[in-house]
């Protein structure tokens, strides 16, 4: 099953005055109380069973049951809940034309996949198409992610471009139909089963963004941005306003099993607290059992919450928070 889709009525938690703050006032903080059942080896991960926020701590459970996925190649992020589970795999030699390729560098900050053996993901030259104008971003609910820009990391200078389909389909098309990503995302096939997947998202109301990731101009990951406090993961977790969930998924052979997934997810994560104000934690929900996934989320920053289950299969709440941000 792929990661929550992000596009799917939700609306259990309404949308709010981005200025105004639903907590401010003492006692209204959410608690986390969903019981941990952790299997042995993320037990091992975690170096022990994780301590609960304090009560009216700003600190409370994260989860990325919207687009987060297990991540099949991290080092992704994303509610597919590791860093394979996000997708996104270019065929090699296919250029595209992401609006804001990466540039300077810029203030900021689920289901990673695999490309198939033997293509090394490189796709050098391919962000100069992508950093070609397109006109003005597309209106969303995240506050206008075309225009974020670039930041830079310690891998590299990197950059979310919204996903067109006319440009991005063959490639995102091609990592979801690598077997590392297929197993988490579940979403192999012709690239009519992947089109649906992207046009339910763009042509929903802008809670969910799906992204292409350039690293130093290349496309080499793809990302799901959405809105968790809209998707069908509030009904899962205590929501607050604005949380925002992340789904990543490594695409070429040759970005993964270096880190580099934790690094994103960390970057990424980190852009979106930078770029919206109102949103005070990252969440995702990778698979339970994606093991290198949530690994890569703990050394991303983001800590484990809870234990959550959801349709489909069994995730750990994740979350990065504000306030923690530069504690962890």
């Amino acid at each position: 099953m792929p990661p929550t889709d992000a596009s799917a009525d939700a609306g259990t938690a309404p949308d709010t005055d981005p200025g105004a703050d639903p907590y401010a006032g003492p006692g209204t903080d959410c608690e986390d109380t969903l019981d941990l059942r952790l299997p042995d080896e993320l037990i091992a991960l975690f170096g022990g069973t994780p301590e609960p926020a304090e009560p009216g701590g700003p600190v409370e459970p994260i989860s990325s049951a919207g687009p987060v996925e297990p991540i099949g190649s991290i080092g992704s992020v994303g509610s597919a809940g590791s860093v394979g589970e996000s997708r996104g795999d270019g065929r090699s030699g296919e250029a595209g034309t992401h609006a804001g390729a990466s540039g300077g560098p810029a203030v900021g900050g689920s289901r990673p996949g695999e490309d198939r053996a033997g293509d090394t993901g490189d796709h050098r030259g391919a962000g100069a198409a992508h950093s070609a104008p397109v006109g003005p971003a597309r209106d969303d609910l995240l506050g206008g992610i075309g225009g974020w820009g670039p930041t830079t990391t310690p891998v590299g200078t990197f950059q979310l471009v919204p996903v067109r389909v006319e440009r991005d389909l063959p490639l995102v098309t091609r990592w979801m139909n690598d077997p590392a990503v297929s197993a988490f995302w579940e979403l192999p096939g012709p690239e009519s089963v992947t089109e649906e997947h992207l046009n339910r998202q763009l042509a929903g109301d802008g809670r969910s963004v799906p992204c292409i990731g350039l690293l130093d101009d290349t496309p080499m990951s793809y990302w799901e941005i959405y809105r968790a406090d809209l998707d069908q993961l509030a009904r899962h977790y205590p929501a607050r306003p604005h949380d925002t969930g992340v789904h990543l998924l490594i695409g070429g052979v040759a970005h993964r099993g270096h880190g580099l997934g934790s690094a994103l997810l960390r970057a990424v994560a980190d852009l979106v607290l930078d770029r919206r104000p109102a949103c005070a934690r990252v969440v995702a929900e990778p698979d339970l059992r994606n093991i290198p996934s949530v690994s890569a989320f703990l050394s991303g920053g983001f800590r484990f919450s809870a234990e959550v289950e959801l349709p489909g299969k069994k995730a750990a709440l994740m979350m990065r928070d504000r306030a923690l941000r530069d504690l962890m």
